[in-house]
């Protein structure tokens, strides 16, 4: 299976083989200003499976070890990789060809987020990171 993404103006597109590791919303303070969001949804998928497919992205080092992808002819925010996610890339769901495809399967740095964004869904909320979550956290939603 191959699932595609690409930037508002199509300059930039990536694809990946396979199935993504992980689905979920992310509420921390970088995320939301790197796209001007109050939440952002995210795939993990293995970097051995991820690959480029149009113009290269830009990237800038958002914090020490932590490398966020963009457009650089339109902006548009497409991945995110850092050095505590070794072997990830984490693209974002709505950058995805079909965003409604994927469903993410719980929230990370629930802490954070916005007191005026209400949450009415029931998929666990934890106040970490991905690297954070308990054992046994479901991190794919069931079919």
């Amino acid at each position: 299976m191959t699932t595609r993404g690409q930037c508002h103006c199509g300059a930039t597109r990536w694809q990946f083989e396979g199935a993504p590791t992980w689905a979920c919303y992310c509420h921390c303070d970088d995320c939301r200003r790197n796209c001007g969001a109050p939440v952002v949804a995210w795939l993990g998928v293995p970097v051995t499976a991820f690959h480029w497919t149009g113009a290269a992205p830009a990237t800038r080092e958002s914090s020490p070890g932590a490398y966020r992808h963009f457009c650089a002819s339109c902006g548009t925010p497409m991945a995110f990789e850092a050095d505590h996610y070794p072997g990830d890339m984490h693209v974002y769901a709505a950058a995805l060809k079909d965003p409604g495809a994927v469903q993410p399967a719980f929230h990370v740095h629930y802490d954070k987020r916005l007191p005026w964004l209400k949450i009415d869904d029931d998929l666990p909320k934890y106040d970490g990171s991905v690297v954070d979550l308990p054992e046994d956290a479901v991190i794919f939603p069931k079919d």
